[in-house]
């Protein structure tokens, strides 16, 4: 078929995107370029600005566009995020100076997830240009903080209730590049992930004599061990679960068994592995390694309740969005897309579980995500792009309910 989308246009956007540094928190620039972008286009772009003023003290930006068509229609919500994680000193090149190699667009963001903004953008321009007629609603949401702590930029929009008459989503993270599979690959929900710390308190004696103590530090060490042989619940889509210590601290006086001792932990869940149940695994282990401190599990402090962890979510593989999205992947690709599960979290776990809708993880391949000399599979990014414009003109267009 007809390629919709320019492979140079998609380059040089890309490219512009990169070149603008956007780690979480530090997005304004970024954020005007995009509205800008949509203004000299004639699109629908707003500014939605909201504040984190309890933890971070942070003020955050999104782009938020909506176009309506004439008749009554599904609303589709198209999600993607413009931060990226901080740039490293490791790059072999420039990380904000796109350039291609082998059908490879290198730069910081180019796969996580600048590559799937960037689709977003052009998928909505060429339907804009090529329906001025059509059914329901596309909403596209351009958010900050999506790799910071609690996704503030996607919460504002489900707080601020503007997707909350969407009926289906696609976030455009890199699905393929995640999970490694060969692009296309359509993930059908995520796991989702807690933070938690766990303190433990015992008795302090001198060093000569650490029998008379109990030592925090080494009781923690035994917990730990006997926390990370704990029986995950398998679920029969996403899997297991993950238990990562993150951190440890401890201590006490000079010469002296330590008193207090703490571990974070970042534990991903399948559904079923609740706050509840992760604090009463955490006992289990205690019981199991005999310890003898006090302990109490904290999970980290957030912005409210809604937002203190990302819960799983799964959609059926036989729902009516899945069926025509796949049918969108196959007539763009060739082929029909592998199904998987997201395997981390992030903001479709929001939209998922908290929206409460059909929530697709589709996006390009490529590597090194979150490291030194990330790339994107340039064609692959097209086709994303592709895709996204196929999915609505089905849904819109044609109105195929």
């Amino acid at each position: 078929m007809k390629s919709i989308i320019d492979k140079e246009k998609l380059e040089k956007l890309l490219s512009e995107l990169i070149s603008i540094y956007s780690p979480y928190l530090k997005e304004e620039e970024m954020m005007n370029y995009i509205f800008g972008w949509f203004r000299e286009r004639n699109l629908p772009a707003e500014f939605q600005r909201y504040s984190e003023d309890r933890i971070l003290s942070y003020k955050g930006i999104n782009v938020i566009g909506r176009l309506k068509g004439n008749r009554p229609g599904p609303v589709i919500l198209l999600n993607g995020h413009a931060d990226t994680v901080e740039k490293t000193s490791d790059w072999s090149t420039d990380p904000l100076k796109a350039h291609i190699s082998n059908g490879r667009l290198y730069g910081l963001g180019a796969l996580d997830m600048k590559a799937g903004v960037a689709a977003i953008m052009l998928a909505i321009e060429a339907f804009y240009n090529n329906h001025k007629e059509f059914a329901g609603e596309v909403i596209y949401t351009i958010v900050s903080d999506e790799e910071g702590p609690y996704g503030l930029g996607t919460d504002a929009v489900i707080l601020d209730g503007l997707a909350d008459d969407a009926d289906c989503a696609i976030v455009t993270e890199p699905s393929s590049g995640f999970t490694g599979a060969e692009f296309p690959v359509l993930c059908l929900g995520a796991r989702g992930g807690y933070n938690y710390t766990v303190y433990l308190k015992g008795k302090a004696s001198h060093a000569a004599n650490p029998e008379k103590g109990i030592n925090a530090i080494s009781e923690a060490s035994k917990l730990i061990v006997e926390l990370e042989k704990s029986d995950l619940v398998e679920d029969d889509k996403l899997g297991k679960g993950d238990i990562a210590v993150i951190s440890i601290e401890g201590g006490g006086a000079a010469c002296s068994v330590a008193e207090l001792a703490s571990f974070t932990v970042f534990r991903h869940v399948v559904r079923g592995e609740t706050k509840e149940y992760l604090i009463k695994e955490v006992h289990k282990a205690a019981e199991r390694a005999g310890i003898r401190a006090e302990i109490k599990v904290v999970f980290r402090d957030s912005p409210h309740s809604s937002n203190d962890g990302f819960m799983p979510y799964v959609i059926d593989e036989d729902n009516h969005y899945t069926t025509i999205l796949q049918n969108s992947i196959e007539e763009v690709t060739g082929r029909k897309a592998a199904i998987d599960y997201f395997s981390s979290i992030g903001d479709f776990n929001y939209l998922g579980t908290r929206l409460k809708i059909p929530t697709f993880v589709f996006g390009p391949s490529g590597d090194n995500f979150h490291s030194s000399d990330e790339y994107v599979e340039i064609d692959s990014a097209v086709k994303t792009s592709e895709v996204i414009y196929n999915f609505l003109e089905k849904m819109l267009v044609a109105n195929n309910l």
